[in-house]
């Protein structure tokens, strides 16, 4: 009798619900890299292979993204529940004792008690008012260990969806790079002198010295009319998808203050123009390594630094959201890191940085104050 009366009190706590969503992003995140599969097949007929290749990555690069954070959800879902049902061992093998001793067929006055009918009418009232709160309390057992069950098969699917995820957008990004590579459509509004061009690099020692020659590396100027896009200011999508690692202004960890903000990005994570503009320069520059320089409209440039592989040519006139390049550390497909879960939502992951600056009339000016930077890394 007062081993039910104990372990009531412990069943008539209210239970943590097993209903949870932890599953529906990664079930949402397979979706679309099943429908980027479709993209990167149909990009091999498409009119425009380049656009058709650029949409297939950045779905690709969305649909990964999200099925990170679904596999991180549910593993924390999971490991919640089998802490909380690895914390109730005790109570649950109570619960299991006693719901052995009890049979469906038999009503709780059939149990005799010592102390006789009385004993026994009390027993048999105190039981039945048990067996409601024991049944429930079974069934939410039931339903734990049902919830850790179904999270594990979803994270070994959701996996073996990442990998191939994986290996589909390197894919794409091979076909995107040779498509690059053939492509001679794009309109040229100048050409760039390189004995100019290389006097200018060796004679600049910043770039601010750097971007105010710019224009005097050029020859055939044909001018060019950009779209307004003054409206977008403060809206422009960013280059590359990644978390704000370092603002504008701020020291990194030597000391060195820059006036650009720093981007984490994933090895690999495709660069594109946020608006129609003018290349201005694509090659090596300083201790930035490999730089894109975009001439949205006179006077106005963007300076992206930190591409592993660059696209273009200086005077090519690009529209918005034309590819400018993959970020460096292509994963292998095979890579135990590009299937982790691990810091998402931090940086652990984003091991490539890009850096952005903005200059207006050669003027440095806060980056976020022309992107949007509320997307997801």
């Amino acid at each position: 009798m007062r081993r039910l009366a104990v372990l009531a009190l412990c069943l008539l706590a209210p239970p943590a619900s097993a209903q949870d969503s932890s599953g529906d992003l990664a079930r949402a995140a397979g979706d679309l890299l099943e429908a980027a599969s479709i993209q990167l097949e149909d990009a091999d007929s498409a009119r425009d292979r380049v656009r058709a290749l650029t949409q297939t990555v950045q779905a690709y690069e969305a649909g990964l993204s999200a099925m990170r954070s679904g596999l991180r959800r549910a593993a924390i879902r999971e490991a919640q529940l089998r802490a909380q049902l690895e914390s109730r061992d005790e109570e649950i093998s109570q619960l299991l004792a006693v719901l052995q001793t009890i049979k469906p067929e038999e009503t709780p006055t059939a149990f005799l008690h010592p102390d006789g009918p009385a004993g026994t009418a009390r027993a048999g009232m105190l039981l039945a008012e048990l067996t409601p709160t024991l049944n429930q309390r079974a069934e939410s057992l039931r339903t734990d260990l049902s919830d850790v069950e179904g999270l594990r098969r979803l994270q070994e699917q959701a996996a073996a969806q990442l990998q191939l995820g994986l290996s589909e957008v390197q894919s794409a990004r091979a076909a995107l790079n040779q498509a690059m590579a053939n492509r001679t459509d794009l309109p040229q509004r100048f050409t760039q002198d390189p004995v100019r061009t290389a006097i200018l690099i060796e004679s600049s020692e910043t770039l601010e010295a750097f971007s105010s020659g710019l224009t005097e590396t050029t020859t055939d100027d044909a001018g060019w009319t950009p779209p307004d896009f003054e409206d977008q200011i403060g809206a422009l999508p960013v280059p590359v998808r990644g978390l704000i690692l370092r603002h504008a202004g701020e020291a990194d960890a030597a000391g060195v203050v820059r006036p650009g903000l720093l981007l984490a990005t994933r090895p690999g994570a495709l660069v594109t123009s946020p608006t129609a503009a003018t290349l201005r320069y694509v090659g090596p520059l300083l201790d930035f390594g490999s730089v894109t320089i975009l001439e949205p409209r006179p006077g106005t440039l963007f300076v992206l630094a930190g591409m592993g592989v660059s696209y273009g040519e200086a005077g090519q006139i690009i529209a918005s959201g034309t590819p400018l390049g993959l970020m460096s550390g292509l994963p292998a497909e095979t890579d135990g890191d590009a299937l982790s879960t691990r810091g998402e939502g931090g940086g652990a992951e984003r091991s490539e940085t890009l850096y952005i600056e903005v200059r207006q009339d050669n003027t440095p000016l806060d980056p976020q104050t022309w992107f949007s930077f509320e997307q997801d890394g």
